[in-house]
């Protein structure tokens, strides 16, 4: 019992570490002051820059303006979704003023680039930037589109969203039709103060929609829209307004400086790691390792005897806090919690049988850390918590219980003829063997007999009746040595006992 508790410690300081070090990730560079003044933004010379290309400056204060870079490479899939949303739960922790995307994508999945849009407007409104370098195809067009400023390298190219289907082939035409009307009004609804950018994204997304602003037809009718930076960046209307771009600059370091506008600033970058792809696999399976480490711990309460598989159960648990933890939804603390759960159930069996206050505290406490581990909250969310966020979370889990008694029903069904089980049943019939002279001799001891306390019960330790030494537990409070006791029942294990009074 001992050594399973010992196992059990060594897991969570284990995990702890490795999850900490896991967000660690994120480097933080030091204040750096910026004597000189800050970089312009290059421009068209024979264009002026219109409201769109100029973000207030933050005001000059002794506090450095804190950046968050969350790279949006490759691929648009569902481990880019993870790297932006614990980048921006990170950026939040941080105190951040500006994230910035920087992007270089051909695109990607739709649905995910939708749940990036609803996290960048309902958490980051106002406070986020795109840095298109060198692509912002496709999917990173109206990711682009969702945050407040887009900056362009030198060599920067966005455009080309239509959407198409996952292996690259055309829509057909009646539901393209579909997603077109949808995602215009998504973009309408997400691109509200800046003049251009609806018409600009909708011509990039329908090869029928005609771009023309003022007398000048920018895209006709049959293709789709791509601007490079320069063209993204040329202005029109009065006062001129840049298309779509807020400036052209060399590299970050002149965006930071830029953005700072003279006043020193501080970096911080979300490095992406091995285990984001690990995660993708490991969140889509959570109900399956969920069950599977279930029915370990249900197998290990059944025998009640160290088999490993207790261990076993509880280590798929944690990889299942793991992956919700790379994925961006879980931190350290609910899986800390969860370990807490498993060594109140442990004590319940080990140590205090019968009390059930233990393992009922356990269980609740590994039920709410799973459901806690699994949830998407945000740092900023406090107690304001909505209840919708554990609807996922709860079917995740509802599911991974329902496995798991169907795995427990088929193991009382299949294993009992194996090798594995006699192997546990000799255990357990080992174990209560040489227990059973220990219960004969409780046997008897009668109720209401009485005895004296050997060493304290606190609340365990030994009395002595009728001149013989037995386990006993103090059913309330604890008893000092020496103290008159008499034996109110017999547990399976120990005598339960309270103080004689005179």
């Amino acid at each position: 019992m001992i050594r399973s508790l010992l196992v059990l410690f060594m897991l969570a300081v284990w995990t702890g570490r490795a999850l900490l070090a896991e967000t660690g990730a994120v480097s933080g560079a030091p204040a750096a002051p910026a004597p000189e003044p800050s970089a312009p933004v290059a421009m068209p010379v024979s264009e002026a820059p219109g409201p769109e290309t100029v973000p207030p400056p933050p005001a000059l204060s002794a506090a450095p303006v804190k950046f968050y870079v969350i790279p949006v490479r490759d691929q648009i899939a569902e481990p880019t979704l993870f790297i932006v949303r614990r980048g921006l739960k990170e950026a939040e922790v941080a105190g951040a003023q500006y994230v910035i995307l920087d992007m270089d994508t051909p695109g990607g999945s739709l649905g995910v680039t939708l749940e990036i849009i609803e996290i960048l407007q309902e958490k980051f409104k106002g406070r986020s930037i795109t840095f298109v370098n060198d692509e912002a195809i496709s999917a990173g067009a109206i990711i682009s589109s969702a945050t407040d400023q887009i900056y362009f390298s030198p060599r920067g190219i966005i455009g080309a969203a239509a959407p198409v289907q996952s292996g690259g082939e055309e829509i057909d035409e009646t539901m393209k039709q579909k997603i077109l009307s949808y995602m215009r009004a998504k973009i309408e609804a997400t691109t509200e103060g800046h003049k251009y950018r609806s018409e600009v994204l909708i011509a990039m997304m329908d090869a029928n929609y005609e771009l023309k602003i003022d007398d000048t037809v920018l895209k006709p009718k049959g293709e789709l829209l791509s601007l490079t930076a320069t063209k993204a960046m040329k202005t029109y209307g009065e006062p001129p307004t840049a298309l779509l771009g807020a400036g052209i600059v060399d590299d970050l370091p002149a965006l930071y400086k830029h953005l700072a506008g003279g006043a020193a600033f501080e970096v911080r970058e979300f490095h992406v790691t091995w285990s984001l792809g690990l995660a993708q696999w490991l969140t889509r399976i959570s109900p399956i390792l969920l069950g599977l480490g279930g029915l370990c711990l249900l197998i290990e309460f059944k025998t009640q005897t160290f088999t490993g598989l207790g261990i076993v159960g509880v280590v798929l648990f944690l990889i299942v806090f793991f992956g919700h933890n790379v994925a961006g939804l879980s931190d350290h603390v609910p899986m800390l919690i969860f370990l807490l759960g498993v060594a109140l159930i442990f004590v319940e069996m080990f140590l205090l049988p019968g009390t059930f206050l233990f393992a009922g505290l356990g269980v609740l406490l590994m039920l709410g850390s799973l459901l806690w581990g699994m949830a998407d909250i945000w740092p900023s969310d406090g107690f304001s918590v909505s209840p919708g966020v554990f609807l996922k979370p709860a079917y995740t889990l509802s599911l991974g219980f329902l496995i798991g008694i169907a795995l427990f029903a088929a193991v009382l069904k299949f294993l009992p003829s194996t090798t594995l089980w006699g192997r546990l049943a000799l255990s357990a019939e080992i174990r209560e063997s040489a227990s059973a002279p220990l219960a004969q001799e409780r046997a008897t001891v009668a109720i209401g007999d009485a005895g004296v306390v050997i060493s304290p019960l606190r609340p365990t330790g030994a009395v002595e009746v009728g001149g013989r030494r037995f386990e006993a537990r103090s059913e309330i409070g604890e008893l000092e040595a020496g103290t008159p006791i008499r034996v109110v029942r017999r547990g399976d294990f120990v005598l339960i006992v309270e103080k004689l009074d005179a």
